[in-house]
């Protein structure tokens, strides 16, 4: 059970938050005065700390220094009456995990906290995890513990020690090749060769060179023999990605392979032989490219001895936040940055996209953030997200009326509604509608009181 440390000088939010939170399951702690609270936390352990920004003799800001130089893994939420933009970006560069208001919405306040306690149940699910399968929330070079994954990470240790031809299958960008890799490296072929090629990169006339390799002389600048990857991999494995993308030719060829381990190179007439473990991946449906014509049934039988399924990002969601984090630190190292997190409302916003291009989308759009990002944490005006930009593309501007229009009242109707929305959206919290609009709370409230907008 997680332990709560809630600390508010006004009685009345003390016993609110204490009986809300504990009713949501939490051991929950209060105390009247950022010294009270100290004196607490140098004896006890808390996963998280509610605090007011605004009290007698220590305000929220040197309370949060104090806590996070005390306990660094304890993470703070601040609560304030008196909001702004400025404030809540300095109390995030001061480690606090978010900023809410105090006429927060309370499913707001729920979200937030649960968002802040994910990290560290992953954490201590870590040993449950790693008993069950090996390794869950890690595996490999693969992140996730979601139920999806679990499943996955089963099917590679099932899988991994056979002999048999594995066929990956998953939209673009769902770390097919991190699969591939994954059952290579826990088979008894690991400290044997794994050899990649992307079937559908290189051209026809360039692949078959580059798979079965040639003799001098074959055609014009073979100066020399050359090695196929088939015999780089001999003892290893093999992971040929987008094998739909292999022409017939090639197919021909390839099934000789799988079929009998024998190849010749191009211009030889000798048979070379090789043990080598394929592993396929497509983002088709490979059956359905058999059934058109363009991918020969025999061969595709014999790749799809073991089929694998891999989930998009979108039916995984509660992965999100454990690959945003990795990326964040993985390209804080790179750039140099010391960008700890994200801002929970820059979570959400993640949470609610679909994700198209899966995880190397999500990978990319953290990096933009990173190189954009001036604070230590990622807000939401730096979060890029192209789902929008991509429906508006498909949209047309309404005809100009023949009379004309007044530009200023048509943009002003157009304003008044996107903030009607936001507001509508986050059940009335100013804060979270200027987060989804990427503006300034303070710029939001001046725009209210501009378009007579009361929540």
């Amino acid at each position: 059970m997680f332990k709560i440390l809630v600390v508010d000088d006004d009685q009345g939010m003390r016993e609110f938050l204490e009986i809300m939170l504990s009713r949501e399951g939490y051991c929950v702690d209060t105390a009247s005065d950022a010294g009270k609270a100290l004196g607490i936390c140098r004896k006890e352990k808390y996963d998280l700390v509610i605090t007011d920004l605004k009290m007698p003799k220590m305000d929220g800001i040197r309370f949060l220094k104090e806590i996070k130089d005390l306990s660094p893994e304890t993470v703070v939420i601040m609560i304030t009456a008196y909001a702004s933009g400025e404030t809540a970006v300095n109390a995030m560069k001061e480690g606090a995990y978010d900023y809410i208001e105090k006429d927060f919405a309370i499913d707001d306040l729920k979200r937030i906290v649960r968002n802040a306690l994910a990290g560290k149940e992953i954490n201590r699910d870590d040993a449950i995890f790693l008993k069950e399968i090996g390794e869950a929330v890690r595996f490999g070079s693969m992140i996730g513990s979601s139920r999806e994954m679990l499943k996955v990470y089963t099917t590679i240790k099932k899988v991994a020690d056979t002999p048999a031809n594995v066929l990956i299958l998953g939209e673009s960008g769902t770390g097919k090749e991190l699969v591939a890799k994954a059952i290579h490296e826990n088979s008894a072929r690991q400290k044997l060769p794994f050899v990649v090629i992307n079937c559908g990169g290189i051209p026809e006339n360039l692949l078959e060179s580059e798979l079965f390799g040639y003799i001098k002389g074959a055609f014009t600048g073979a100066y020399s023999d050359k090695a196929g990857l088939f015999e780089v991999a001999h003892g290893g494995t093999i992971f040929l990605d987008e094998i739909a993308e292999l022409p017939p030719l090639l197919q021909v060829k390839l099934l000789r392979v799988v079929q009998e381990k024998t190849f010749r190179r191009i211009g030889g007439a000798d048979d070379i032989r090789v043990d080598v473990r394929i592993i396929s991946a497509t983002n088709q449906n490979l059956a359905d490219t058999v059934k058109s014509g363009s991918f020969r049934e025999d061969l595709y039988y014999r790749l799809n001895v073991i089929p694998l399924q891999l989930p998009p990002l979108r039916e995984r969601k509660e992965d999100i936040p454990v690959l945003t984090k990795h990326f964040i630190e993985k390209y804080s190292r790179e750039f140099g940055k010391e960008i700890k997190t994200i801002s929970a409302y820059a979570l959400e916003l993640l949470m609610q996209y679909p994700f198209p291009g899966n995880i190397r989308e999500l990978e990319n759009i953290i990096e933009r953030s990173i190189a954009l990002e001036t604070s230590n944490i990622i807000l939401p005006e730096n979060l890029i997200l192209s789902e929008g930009l991509e429906q508006d593309q498909g949209k047309e501007i309404p005809d100009l009326p023949d009379a004309g229009l007044n530009l200023n009242e048509e943009l002003v109707k157009f304003e008044k509604r996107f903030i009607e929305k936001a507001l509508a959206k986050t059940e009335g919290s100013k804060t979270r509608a200027a987060e989804l609009l990427r503006i300034s709370y303070d710029s939001l409230h001046y725009r209210c009181e501009k378009l007579g907008i009361h929540p």
